[in-house]
Parts: structure tokens; sequence; C-alpha cells
């Protein structure tokens, strides 16, 4: 008796967290206004500020613009953790895993976590490969007829650093953890995932989870070539993550995409490629 009455508290102490979480939520100008300030930021450092760069610094091109992407995701790291010590007061784990969904999944009927439910995990990942590695072509076909002078610069070719001028440069993989941490956890997942999504319900009701898709693809304004697929893609990411209230998911979802980096630039820096 006592384990029912105890998982009934639980049960109320979740929907309760949820009302709270509605009536705290993010008005349109201000979830609009926080994707300005993170996403304007990296448009400048890719189109004005690597392009200056490059042309004074001794690095190779695609590091020097690699460096710059480090630091715009850096910066949504700071806006991210600047906004959640506005509201919690803290920084403490607890507080900021309960905020930001870093949690177990959790039911939608019942709201109780089950570890069960991470085998969502496995369409979203398969939805994830289809687009990016299947139709993102032709998805994204039609922004070269609409943008024709827009494409991509050389230095923001990853193939470029399959270079062996690279053998030995064991600090490159240094570089890579830092873009991984930033771009699938400290940056990008903590802003648009951990604090955005739980608050965008409020201004765009059940289809938040879309708007975020939309909101983090279009933050991709220095790939403007790869927006559709960039945007459907994200779906994949942003869809288990609302429907089970758990980012863990959509860490996982996004940071499939970075595991082939972890054995290339390894190779790289070994002189197996290149």
């Amino acid at each position: 008796m006592r384990n029912h009455v105890l998982s009934q508290q639980v049960i109320v102490v979740e929907v309760k967290g949820e009302a709270a979480d509605i009536v705290a939520q993010y008005s349109l100008g201000k979830i609009l206004a926080i994707w300005a300030l993170v996403g304007l930021p990296v448009a400048l450092l890719a189109w004005v500020v690597a392009p200056a760069a490059i042309r004074s610094s001794p690095l190779h091109p695609g590091i020097v613009y690699w460096l710059l992407m480090i630091a715009g995701m850096a910066w949504q790291a700071v806006v991210g953790l600047t906004i959640l010590y506005r509201e919690l007061g803290t920084l403490r784990w607890s507080a900021v895993r309960a905020r930001t969904w870093l949690q177990t999944p959790r039911d939608p009927e019942s709201g109780r976590p089950e570890r069960k439910l991470f085998w969502w995990l496995v369409p979203a990942l398969l939805f994830s490969a289809l687009i990016n590695m299947a139709l993102a072509g032709y998805m994204d076909a039609p922004m070269a007829r609409l943008l024709p002078g827009l494409q991509p610069a050389a230095y923001q070719d990853n193939a470029q650093l399959v270079s062996p001028e690279f053998q030995g440069a064991w600090w490159l993989f240094g570089v890579l953890l830092a873009s991984h941490l930033f771009n699938y956890f400290l940056g990008e997942e903590l802003l648009f995932r951990g604090v955005l999504l739980p608050k965008m319900q409020g201004a765009f009701g059940r289809y938040d989870w879309v708007a975020n898709a939309a909101l983090f693809g279009l933050y991709h304004l220095h790939k403007p070539w790869m927006l559709p697929s960039l945007i459907v893609g994200s779906l994949a990411i942003t869809w288990p993550a609302r429907r089970f209230r758990s980012n863990w998911m959509a860490i996982v979802v996004h940071g499939v995409e970075g595991l082939p980096a972890l054995v290339l630039v390894p190779a790289v820096i070994l002189g197996l490629m290149g």
C-alpha cells in the first residue's frame, strides 16, 4: 500500500512539474530573440570573420574555420548557462538536469521514467540516416537554384583536412573533442533542446518540436545550401526529446553524426589517410 501511495505522489509531482513548465513558457518574441542571439554570431563568424582571419593566419584555412565554428558553439554554451542561472538561481546539476530534461525518458501517459523507452531511438536514428545519407541531396537541390552564387567555400569542406600535413598533429584530436563537446552537449544541444524546447509549448502548442527543428535548421545560416535537409533531419532529434521529455535521446541522435570523425581524425593523424 505504501508503495502505491508513493507512486501516486511521484505522478503528481510530474504532472505539477509539467504544469509549472507550461505556465512559465517563453513568448514567441523571447524564443526568436534567443535564436538570434546564438544564430547570428555564428553566421557572422562564417561569412565575415572567417575570410578575414584566413587571409592573415598561418594556419590551414580549414582549421581556422573550424576553430571559429567552435567559438560560435561555445558562445551558445555561455548564453545557455547564463539563461539557466538567471532562471534557476544556481547551476547545480540536480536543478539543471530537471530544467533541461537530462533525465530518463518519461512515459507520455503516466509520467513515470522508463528505460525501455530508449528503444524509440531506433526509428529516430533510422529516420535521421535516411535523410542525411539518402535524401539530403534531393532535398537540398532547390537551394542551388534559389541561391546560385552561394556555395560552400573550400575551407568549409572537412575533406580538406585529410592532408599529410596533419600527420602526428595530435592537437587536432583535441580540437575534435572540443568541437564534439560544444556541438552535441554543451553548445547546440544545451541551447536548443535544453533551454528552448521545454519552454516552447506555450508559443507553438503540440508542434513545439517541429518549431524547434525549424529553428535549429535555420540557425545553420553558415550552411544555407543545406537548410531543407537540416530542418527535416532535425525532426529526428526533437521528436523523441519532446515526446519522452528526455534530452538524452536528442544528444544520442545528434551525436551519432559525429562518430565517423572519431575514427577519421586519428587516421589522418596516424598517416593512414591523405
